[in-house]
């Protein structure tokens, strides 16, 4: 009788496909006063990852994986042996030759998604929109994650041993829009913090709008059952009626469920004396985590994204900081959450990613948050249902329907 198998291509299974290019002047080892920092570029062998670059930028105790060809998304992080990754259906990281981001139904970008941080935007970062005869005009989480960066450097201060990769990705159409990001990834010889960096510039001569959106997605082994998210907000609503069936667990995350169906919840969060949000998930015995901290001044709003289907349908969490809501842009510009630039104007981005690997780093992480809540003396308000204004079809958001 013939014999059936099945293979699941693992991380390391993906690792193996990297050429790693040691003639690579971006190849670098840093001494520092705090510790090493070094640096290799390569590049993904076979199938639709072919072609793909890879940075990596490692410490003594974590490495992080930069794909410059994904618009500079964050690949993958390991730091003191926990991975922080998910598992996606698909298996990337995916060229965006691959990627057909405008095809009709303006989901294309979902072809292409399997990173642990992806931004959204720059144009638009949130649902697709089409016009009235059905024309696509705004595809899925917008362009940026499947434009390849440039002038690609690295830059580093030995006295305080920090090192940098620098980039610029453009987005731009003749007419109608010309946004250049320009990135630093930022870690140091001595702490596990990634820092992303991105200041946006409109290049017009005339006025134009902009959104964003840090898409950071955590699946096992820090999500898993009873995993909690702990953030310090001002107000949190579900996203629709869906949603709503479990807002008074909000926070909470189930174990891999067979059929389950994602929902979104949308939250005003506050934030501390340097004008950070804190946000961590961490998992059911608080002994792993992963802390978000981000720029609330350009980054006001924090989606949280809660897909508890089965591991191999893509189980994951996303801890989303972003200009707006994730809704059709039209709304969200209705709303007043576009991004304003004039000509040659820039606006900056920042958010800081710190792998918790111990209870005590859990605990730390957690306790400030606490005290920001506390201190502030805010009582959150949680909407029991989706918020006019926030959600799209909701009676007094002025908007009679949309697709979410």
């Amino acid at each position: 009788m013939p014999t059936e198998s099945i293979v699941v291509r693992t991380t390391e299974d993906r690792e193996e496909r990297i050429e790693w290019d040691e003639s690579s002047p971006l190849n670098l080892t840093i001494e520092t006063r705090v510790g090493d920092l070094t640096i290799r570029r390569g590049v993904f062998r076979g199938g639709v990852s072919e072609g793909v670059e890879i940075i990596r930028m490692a410490n003594s105790k974590m490495h992080v994986d930069i794909l410059p060809t994904r618009g500079m998304s964050l690949w993958r992080m390991q730091a003191e042996g926990v991975r922080y990754q998910w598992q996606s259906p698909v298996v990337g990281p995916v060229h965006p030759n691959y990627v057909d981001v405008s095809e009709p139904s303006g989901l294309g970008w979902l072809s292409g998604f399997d990173e642990l941080v992806v931004r959204c935007g720059l144009e638009s970062n949130g649902a697709p929109e089409h016009d009235a005869s059905g024309r696509l005009v705004y595809p899925l989480h917008g362009h940026i994650a499947n434009t390849p960066a440039d002038a690609i450097s690295v830059e580093f201060d030995e006295a305080s041993g920090r090192a940098e990769l620098v980039a610029e990705t453009i987005e731009a159409r003749l007419f109608f829009k010309r946004l250049r990001m320009r990135t630093r990834v930022r870690i140091h010889a001595d702490r596990n913090d990634v820092e992303l960096l991105d200041d946006v510039t409109n290049e017009l001569s005339t006025p134009a709008t902009m959104q964003m959106l840090y898409h950071v997605n955590i699946g096992a082994p820090v999500l898993g059952k009873d995993a909690r998210l702990n953030i310090a907000v001002e107000e949190v609503a579900p996203r629709d009626d869906h949603a709503a069936e479990e807002i008074d667990d909000w926070e909470r995350f189930d174990g891999p469920t067979s059929g389950y169906r994602e929902r979104v919840y949308f939250a005003k969060p506050i934030s501390d004396e340097s004008g950070m949000a804190h946000a961590m998930l961490a998992d059911a015995k608080r002994a792993r985590g992963l802390s978000v901290r981000f720029k609330t001044s350009t980054l006001p709003w924090f989606v949280l994204w809660k897909n508890c289907a089965e591991i191999e349908d893509g189980y994951v969490g996303g801890l989303e900081p972003a200009t707006n809501f994730p809704n059709p842009r039209s709304f969200e510009h209705s709303q007043g959450r576009t991004v304003e630039l004039g000509p040659g104007e820039t606006e900056s981005f920042r958010v800081t990613l710190s792998p918790l690997t111990t209870a005590a780093a859990v605990q730390q992480a957690g306790d400030a948050i606490r005290k920001m809540q506390e201190d502030q003396s805010i009582e959150v308000v949680v909407s029991p249902t989706p918020r006019p204004h926030w959600s799209v079809g909701v009676p007094g958001d002025g908007q009679a329907n949309g697709d979410n």
